[in-house]
């Protein structure tokens, strides 16, 4: 399926000093504060944030929401990466100054810039049809949500930017509390369901739709109900019935085959609600993935051409989670391989769901699918069982994935049979979250679940126990929020402080 290859004007947002605390401008070849001045302008200043969205989803936001997990670990690292090894082993120290988290909030707040100066610019500019000016500042606000939906999740109280701000303006701006970020996050999304479309021509496949902002709302509302803010019920419902409304939309269906859906040739499917455009070619916008999750040592066995990084590979306790004969598996990972050198089998689980052949170094088309049907289905099995309501209705929702899986390339009639009513709602639950980390392993979803459902502590002491027999870590909740970068800190410490335990 064709799809746009977002590319943008070059933007910053660098907290790194403080004489830079906030870049106020674009840096362009172009004079930024004469070139917002017609809609083609304006559609080019969209297509900056979305660009803007690879550097981060590159690695950034796989350390954040996989490797801190029980999902994935590191196979290697260069030398002793303390960057990297902290933030999968718990009983390492995560230092403020870790290059990784300082990562994650750069490139947000950069996408956060850009998404910024579209709001700011966009109304003086005369639009032939008002209906397009209000979906550029939809889709805007959609990546602003996206962005602060990230931010918050991993740093808890981060500064509200709504606007290009003055250097005055940014000094004054600390940060703000999590619930209020929370409502600002809704506030931008309810605008983009209002204001986007359903869908695009070919020609802008990839843009955000009215389906992905629904989809992104639901989970939101689900995040509230949980850890931290434990909105419990009546958010329980709000996103119960924002998952249904996806849910309820025609152009949305699962894929038939679960290996379909990281196809690069059929990417963008019925079942994508938004994903991360991505295109190789030597152009600097081919994703990294398939080269960076192949084991570091390994020849021509696992990817063709490139490189290969080894890190973001399964745990054990990974591997073990998916059920005998169940498909997803063979399509998402590997056990290890066999070495073309010695015919040996080398035992170094790889990720395998991101699989294309580079066109040189780590340049692949794979996109990253940021929100799909199939985890709206769990998170509504799910809000309905937490309001004590359908459990009936939730498990044909559970079983819809599983009948899906089962049907796949390489599954069998006898493998993942339809769950049975379960005694209690408890035990739904732990099968919901059984599938929602089978379903969607190593996209990004797993520590951010753990989380909002306060079972980090029980999961990850348990995982890390596993991991490191000899030198267990010791659990403190304020493990369950990053570190706010050093750089950051230093850059404005009469309003930034740091979050507890760092």
């Amino acid at each position: 399926m064709k799809k746009i290859l977002i590319i943008g004007i070059v933007a910053c947002f660098l907290l790194s000093c403080k004489k830079d605390f906030i870049d106020l401008q674009p840096i362009s070849d172009m004079n930024a504060g004469t070139f917002y001045k017609t809609e083609q302008d304006m559609n080019q200043a969209v297509m900056s944030p979305y660009a803007s969205l690879r550097n981060l989803y590159n690695q950034p936001l796989i350390y954040v929401g996989e490797i801190r997990s029980d999902n994935t670990t590191f196979s290697w690292v260069p030398g002793n990466s303390k960057d990297m090894t902290s933030i999968d082993n718990f009983g390492d120290v995560l230092l403020s100054d870790n290059a990784n988290v300082l990562n994650v909030w750069n490139n947000s707040y950069n996408t956060i810039l850009r998404s910024n100066i579209v709001l700011d610019k966009i109304d003086p500019v005369p639009f032939k049809d008002e209906n397009l000016k209000a979906q550029y500042k939809a889709e805007a606000r959609f990546l602003r949500a996206l962005m602060y939906f990230y931010l918050v999740r991993v740093f808890g109280d981060v500064p509200k930017v709504e606007h290009e701000l003055t250097v005055q303006e940014a000094y004054a701006i600390g940060r703000t509390p999590t619930e209020e970020i929370y409502n600002f996050i809704v506030e931008d999304l309810q605008f983009a369901e209002a204001n986007l479309p359903a869908s695009y021509a070919a020609v802008d496949k990839g843009r955000v739709t009215v389906g992905g902002a629904k989809g992104l709302l639901a989970k939101v509302y689900m995040t509230m109900a949980g850890y931290p803010l434990k909105k419990g019920a009546s958010h329980y419902a709000l996103a119960e019935a924002k998952a249904l409304e996806v849910i309820n939309m025609s152009q949305y269906s699962l894929v038939p085959d679960y290996k379909a859906l990281f196809d690069v040739t059929k990417e963008n499917s019925s079942e994508s609600l938004f994903e991360i455009q991505y295109k190789k070619g030597g152009t600097s916008t081919g994703s990294p993935w398939n080269n960076d999750f192949a084991p570091r040592f390994s020849n021509r066995e696992v990817v063709l051409v490139g490189d290969k990084s080894g890190f973001n590979a399964p745990t054990p306790n990974m591997s073990a989670a998916y059920e005998t004969g169940d498909p997803r598996k063979s399509i998402s990972m590997s056990d290890g391989y066999v070495s073309t050198a010695n015919d040996q089998f080398i035992n170094e689980k790889y990720v395998k769901k991101y699989y294309d052949v580079s066109f040189s170094g780590s340049d692949n088309d794979n996109n990253w699918i940021e929100l799909r049907l199939a985890d709206i289905y769990l998170l509504y099995a799910e809000a309905l069982v937490r309001q004590n309501k359908q459990q009936e209705v939730a498990l044909s929702y559970l079983n819809k994935i599983r009948e899906r899986a089962r049907n796949s390339t390489g599954g069998s009639s006898d493998v993942l049979p339809d769950y049975a009513p379960f005694a209690s709602d408890a035990e739904l639950l732990l099968a919901i979250e059984k599938e929602r980390r089978v379903e969607l392993a190593f996209e990004n979803h797993r520590w951010f679940d753990l989380v909002r459902t306060e079972r980090a502590k029980e999961v990850m002491v348990a995982e890390q126990q596993e991991q490191n027999a000899f030198n267990p870590a010791s659990w403190s909740d304020n493990m369950l929020l990053f570190p706010i970068p050093l750089q950051v800190i230093q850059s404005n410490p009469e309003k930034i402080n740091q979050n507890p335990g760092y």
